[in-house]
């Protein structure tokens, strides 16, 4: 058992149990919150008839990160660097819903150069969120290598981020108007060396799952859902997609540029874990496709907006230019102040839909911003898909929606 047991008739979750769970027809069981396959601090509260789920409930809030309310306090530019902190497996899409609400809510342009770079580190940002899912999520059914070979790839990408960036994870390198600095020389001749040996690992990761006996057996018929309860409980990304919907924001409602783009996405009617597999599989090989489109098309420019209303002027300038090193110290010391009004801005994260809500009160610092996280709304779904399946189908089927919870708990 882990966690503490838990006293059905004082609990304030007891109205959720049956009325076996009084009786002792039916165990309480804690799963998590720290959990090995819970991927995060998550409290499952497990109501068993054996091994039969009878009843699931996930209990979060563990974190307290308190991301939203601490961006309050920030200016617009400083807020930013928090983003990454939340899905710390999508830190560059982060970046990107924040700065493209922020861009909407200013009228604030952003180059050519700058939009088609946003593309490749977000297409390479998903690759490496699923790699990260595929070899856990292996690894939590006794599948231990693909862990070793899908963190093999996602090393090349981290590094990438690092080239760009100067940091593995926690970028922060989209910024309003643009990007932190432009690509090093090297840059385009990694992605392409990448692009060239990973359709033969996603052969690889395939040949050690897609029709391993062991693998089908865990994963076909567990955790189903049907698409419109999928619908209704709010799911999105590739859980929904996997259940036939055919639901990517690139598509339906595309940013950045993305309607410009030649890209499939990958449904499966199934709506079980193995259809999650199937459909993130194919999504890296979209992903892959969306980059090599990008950097044949990436243009030369400049790499951040010229409106120095938001933007601080180009290093270059501030040993030539008065007015430019007084422009830099009023933007980092004092910020830009930002007009009254709200907008939301919704993006494809690797988990599913992610919406900023931000408003501004002419002040320098936000009034508001609020996240639409699919981690979060994911998670809904657990009792619906696991109910009557086994406890040992719980680690599947967690691992199957791909939450962080980071995500959830901001």
């Amino acid at each position: 058992m882990y966690g503490p047991e838990l006293d059905v008739d004082r609990s304030n979750l007891s109205h959720l149990f049956s009325e076996r769970a009084r009786t002792g027809e039916t165990m309480i069981l804690n799963m998590g919150p720290q959990h090995p396959s819970t991927h995060g601090v998550l409290r499952i509260v497990l109501e068993l008839d054996g091994e039969e789920i009878v009843t699931c409930i996930p209990d979060i809030g563990f974190l307290h990160s308190g991301i939203e309310k601490n961006m309050e306090a920030k200016r617009f530019e400083q807020a930013l660097v928090m983003t990454d902190r939340m899905d710390y497996l999508n830190n560059l899409g982060n970046n990107l819903a924040f700065c493209l609400a922020l861009e909407k809510l200013v009228e604030l342009d952003v180059p050519p150069r700058a939009q088609v770079v946003r593309v490749i580190l977000a297409e390479l940002q998903r690759i490496s969120s699923h790699l990260v899912w595929l070899g856990t999520h292996a690894n939590d059914l006794g599948a231990m290598s693909v862990l070793l070979y899908s963190f093999r790839e996602r090393e090349i990408i981290l590094d990438i981020f690092e080239m760009v960036s100067g940091q593995r994870m926690m970028t922060s390198y989209f910024r309003p108007g643009g990007l932190w600095r432009d690509l090093p020389p090297e840059f385009e001749d990694t992605v392409q060396a990448f692009l060239k040996i990973f359709p033969g690992r996603i052969k690889e990761y395939e040949g050690l799952l897609t029709h391993n006996p062991l693998y089908m057996e865990r994963t076909k018929g567990i955790g189903v859902i049907s698409a419109q309860d999928a619908l209704e409980q709010g799911l999105t990304g590739p859980p929904l997609r996997a259940t036939g919907v055919p639901l990517d924001l690139r598509k339906t409602r595309p940013y950045s540029g993305y309607e410009t783009y030649d890209f499939d996405v990958p449904v499966d009617n199934r709506g079980d874990t193995y259809a999650r597999y199937i459909v993130r599989m194919e999504e890296m090989r979209q992903s892959a496709r969306i980059i090599k489109q990008a950097l044949d098309r990436l243009p030369s420019g400049p790499f951040r907006s010229n409106n120095r209303k938001f933007v601080p002027p180009p290093r270059s300038e501030l040993g030539q230019s008065m007015e430019a090193v007084i422009h830099h110290f009023k933007l980092w010391t004092e910020g830009f102040l930002v007009p009254k009004g709200s907008v939301y801005m919704p993006v494809e994260s690797p988990r599913g839909i992610l919406g900023c809500f931000m408003e501004g009160n002419g002040t320098a610092k936000p009034q508001r911003v609020h996240f639409r996280t699919p981690s979060f709304a994911n998670l809904q779904a657990m009792p619906p898909m696991s109910e009557g399946h086994l406890v040992a189908d719980m680690v599947a089927i967690i691992s199957s929606l791909d939450p962080v919870l980071g995500d959830v708990d901001r």
